[in-house]
């Protein structure tokens, strides 16, 4: 496990992961399931479900650097879950935003 010892292994790390894991399951399960079909949205160009995940997943990231870069890492409040309690970041705001802007982009791209 020391070769592995430089990652930030945290409980917001595991949920990404976990998170990223799950949608390439409902991804795969849905490509199973249901045939994509093209559609044309507000970009004028046809997208299939594949295209709109990697737009969101970019569209990610950019909104969690932006966040990083101009609000910071700060905690916003503090939970009283276990001796120390358990702070939340501010990054989890940026997370409700992205949410967001997936939905947002499912739907009409």
């Amino acid at each position: 496990m020391e070769s592995i010892a430089w990652m930030a292994w945290t409980l917001p790390t595991a949920i990404f992961f976990a998170a990223l894991g799950l949608t390439l399951a409902v991804m795969i399960y849905l490509a199973a399931a249901y045939p994509e079909a093209d559609r044309v949205g507000v970009l004028r160009i046809p997208t299939t479900r594949g295209d709109r995940l990697f737009i969101s997943l970019i569209l990610t990231a950019v909104i969690h650097l932006l966040w990083i870069g101009l609000v910071g890492t700060d905690a916003i409040a503090t939970l009283p879950i276990g001796e120390e309690g358990f702070e939340l970041s501010s990054l989890w705001l940026a997370t409700a935003i992205s949410l967001g802007m997936a939905v947002i982009i499912f739907r009409t791209v």
